[in-house]
């Protein structure tokens, strides 16, 4: 991951007493905290922020009416607000930010804020405090924000001085943006808001601990190179570190350099190219059986920005058993967390993959070539083989794949889409090509119901000429659609497909396969009567397509393939207000492949009782 990668500028940091010290070019004396904290919003080049007022962080609203570089979006749900803001920062590679008051307003903001820390968002979310006196005594609308987000940030501030207001804000943009991206929070008490100070801009920062280190080890870098040119079998496993860095150019040349495979996590698509002849999917627990099985088989793995996370190692202690690892990360402290490195390399992706091409190079011009001939013999078998697929339902219904490969297929060239939680997810990783990044965004750690509005609408806002198409579940869409709203009253065009199969499918799909199809609680379109095993046509209470229309947008449904494509198309040509499709699928659709939690990456399925069989399979 990048400094580079946010894309606004913010102050470096400047040890107090240090030499890169000088005199302020921004000095305005007798200002309130709150103007304060937006002059200091505009010096740092945020320029959005996503948020709803209240008592404790209602200063810092006037102010905020007069600037001219900072719009602020009025949501409808702090959780909103948040996610909103991770949207905008994964499109846009800039700093997102959102803003709530004390109390409640503050709490709402903790499960975006887990989403971020877990997908190494850079966000900066801002709530209001109680008044100084007040902090500890159980006063009104007061909670222990700090305390609280604490382990879910990669740092955070309670500020009751309003002198440091412009110090603190830009020392938050800077951790949040720098090293490996993540969500920091600032949390200002009401009287430091309404103070009087002086804004000096720039400020003096003191962040002597915090020093990421970017450029990796010279004798690292040698090392695997080495390994590279040595082995048979090699994978690279890129993770969504690569994205942060901007690092996808390098990406492409280091993968062609090297001949060796590619396969892109969750949070990784659109790094490398899914068109491209090397790219062999997406690993992990719902993965390719190509990719799940070339890491299995593996010699050496060469992981860029990437965690060997759960979903993707299976069972960790038989994961890729033959290989030797070589890890590279900007978090040391994700080096040999899960897996042991052989070669551990620190560093922003970025300049990792500019040493590991030069020194390649030098294996090369030294004669030291690896031959991959028999290692893509074997993987174009098994893509071959075990290719992506699915089947049409027998009663003439919509396919869920089918909808989200043919809104990825009629979309305009970049449009950016987003994804809630499940199978629909799942499907939107398998069935829509993606070719540049960040033009996938989703909640790949923390797995968070409702993400897709909200985020698709800040991508929006951050990427205003881009088609934006949010692709969720009726579970998901149920959480946060209110949102909605807030693109109709902002002038936000998002296109939200609901892939309504009347139940949570892939908690429904659990059920089927390991609690002897007992669908208890997943039924969403009937009462609790339901025994989920009576066809459906969907979810119809609420009726999205009414639902829709009584919040400002275009509200469309589809449940005949014959018009998939026709409906798909006016989807498209809409782009003055958002659109909501009600697409009416088949409840049975399951997602393929497969590995069940808990087993090792040996155990896969391509299909339900279709286990492909490659020798030393490691049994539960």
């Amino acid at each position: 991951m990048s400094e580079q990668a946010t894309g606004a500028p913010h102050p470096q940091p400047r040890t107090r007493g240090g030499a890169a010290q000088h005199q302020p070019a921004i000095v305005e004396p007798g200002v309130t905290g709150a103007q304060s904290l937006i002059r200091s919003l505009e010096e740092v080049g945020a320029d959005t922020v996503f948020g709803i007022p209240g008592g404790a962080i209602l200063p810092a609203y006037d102010p905020m009416m007069d600037s001219s570089k900072v719009r602020h979006i009025l949501v409808r749900h702090e959780q909103g607000a948040g996610h909103a803001a991770t949207g905008y920062a994964q499109a846009t590679g800039r700093v997102g930010v959102c803003m709530a008051t004390s109390g409640p307003g503050a709490t709402n903001l903790v499960t975006p804020i887990a989403d971020a820390h877990m997908d190494s968002v850079p966000l900066v979310a801002i709530t209001g405090q109680v008044s100084s006196k007040s902090i500890g005594t159980d006063a009104f609308q007061e909670a222990d924000i700090c305390g609280i987000t604490m382990p879910i940030t990669k740092h955070n501030w309670l500020v009751t001085d309003a002198a440091e207001i412009p110090r603190t804000i830009a020392e938050a943009f800077h951790v949040a943006s720098t090293g490996r991206p993540g969500p920091v929070l600032v949390d200002i008490a009401k009287d430091a808001l309404q103070a009087r100070t002086t804004f000096v801009w720039p400020p003096h920062t003191d962040l002597p601990g915090y020093r990421p280190v970017t450029k990796p080890h010279a004798k690292q870098i040698r090392e695997a190179a080495k390994l590279i040119t040595q082995a048979g079998r090699p994978v690279l496993y890129v993770g969504g570190g690569v994205l942060k860095a901007r690092a996808t150019a390098e990406l492409k040349v280091f993968a062609e350099l090297t001949g060796a495979p590619v396969t892109t996590t969750l949070m990784a698509l659109g790094a490398f190219p899914d068109s491209h002849p090397q790219h062999i999917g997406m690993p992990g627990m719902h993965g390719s059986v190509a990719a799940v099985t070339a890491l299995q088989k593996a010699d050496l793995i060469v992981a860029l920005g990437a965690r060997f996370d759960d979903r993707v190692t299976g069972r960790l202690d038989s994961f890729a058993p033959h290989a030797k690892i070589v890890h590279a990360d900007i978090d040391p402290a994700e080096i040999g967390k899960n897996r042991a490195a052989d070669v551990p390399i620190v560093g922003d992706a970025r300049e990792v993959l500019a040493d590991l091409i030069v020194a390649v190079q030098a294996e090369h011009s030294a004669g030291r070539v690896g031959d991959h001939a028999a290692w893509w013999t074997e993987i174009d078998r098994w893509r071959s083989a075990y290719p992506l697929g699915y089947d049409r339902p027998e009663d003439g219904s919509l396919s869920p794949q089918q909808v989200i490969q043919r809104i990825g297929q009629l979309a305009p060239e970049n449009t950016v889409y987003t994804a809630g939680v499940g199978q629909h997810q799942m499907w939107a990783a398998h069935f829509i090509t993606y070719e540049q990044p960040a033009t996938w965004l989703n909640s790949g750690g923390a797995g968070t119901m409702g993400y897709a509005v909200p985020a698709a609408m800040g991508a929006k806002v951050g990427m205003p000429d881009r088609t934006v198409w949010a692709i969720d579940g009726d579970g998901c869409f149920q959480m946060t659609n209110q949102e909605l709203v807030t693109c109709a009253l902002n002038n936000v065009p998002i296109k939200v497909a609901v892939i309504n199969n009347g139940s949570l499918g892939m908690v429904r799909q659990w059920q089927a396969l390991f609690y002897n199809e007992r669908y208890s609680n997943t039924v969403l379109h009937s009462g609790p009567e339901a025994d989920g095993k009576q066809p459906c046509s969907g979810t119809r209470v609420p009726d999205f397509v009414k639902l829709a229309e009584a919040m400002g947008c275009v509200g469309l449904r589809c449940e005949d393939p014959a018009e998939l494509d026709a409906v798909i198309e006016q989807a498209n040509a809409i782009n003055d207000r958002p659109v909501v499709v009600d697409f009416i699928v088949h409840q049975d659709a399951m997602v393929w492949p497969m590995v069940e939690a808990g087993t090792s990456n040996d155990r896969i399925l391509a299909a339900r009782g279709v286990r492909p069989d490659f020798g030393d399979v490691v049994d539960d």
